[in-house]
């Protein structure tokens, strides 16, 4: 009688990662979030263009493409809950305040660009939006709740913001009429 040998797959053990905003070139402290978002909220627009009075055959406007907007997300309700170690919610939330707000050391006074990691990279962006809700304190009136929405949009990473410099270098470069140069 011939044996079988079953092979069962081994599950695999992931380990928890954390979803983070890694700081672009350490220009402003990562911000690692507490909990992991239960949710992300994609969009993205194409604009389209149509001159006035421009009609096709059936008289609707004449429309021409004119470009994609980059892709926007937002972390909706993230959690940071502080109560069992009594330390301030606001320690966390500072840091992530930072991401609204200009940073002194650069040269072009902008907020940080960050790159969205959660196992894998998903986009090098800006902070367009931060709201904030303190919802738990303690006796003393010391903040240990908060939930954090953070709205992004997505930037280039060969031409992140910053610099005066663009990445486009194409010989059929138009010059750029209201600077008179390229």
């Amino acid at each position: 009688m011939a044996t079988q040998t079953i092979i069962i797959p081994q599950k695999r053990n992931p380990q928890l990662q954390k979803a983070k905003l890694v700081a672009y070139e350490g220009e402003a402290p990562d911000i690692e979030l507490m909990f992991n978002p239960t949710e992300i909220s994609f969009s993205r627009t194409v604009s389209w263009e149509k001159e006035k009075g421009n009609r096709g055959t059936t008289l609707l406007p004449k429309v021409n493409f004119s470009g994609l907007e980059p892709y926007k997300f937002t972390l909706k309700q993230l959690l940071f809950d502080t109560y069992e170690t009594k330390q301030s919610v606001m320690d966390y939330i500072d840091i992530i305040k930072q991401g609204v707000e200009t940073i002194e050391r650069n040269p072009d006074k902008r907020p940080p660009v960050y790159r969205f990691i959660w196992g894998i990279e998903y986009f090098h962006c800006v902070i367009t939006s931060l709201t904030y809700n303190l919802n738990m304190f303690l006796t003393d009136g010391t903040p240990v709740r908060a939930i954090v929405d953070i709205s992004l949009q997505e930037v280039d990473k060969k031409n992140p913001p910053g610099g005066r410099q663009s990445a486009s270098k194409g010989a059929n470069r138009q010059p750029n009429p209201k600077l008179g140069k390229t």
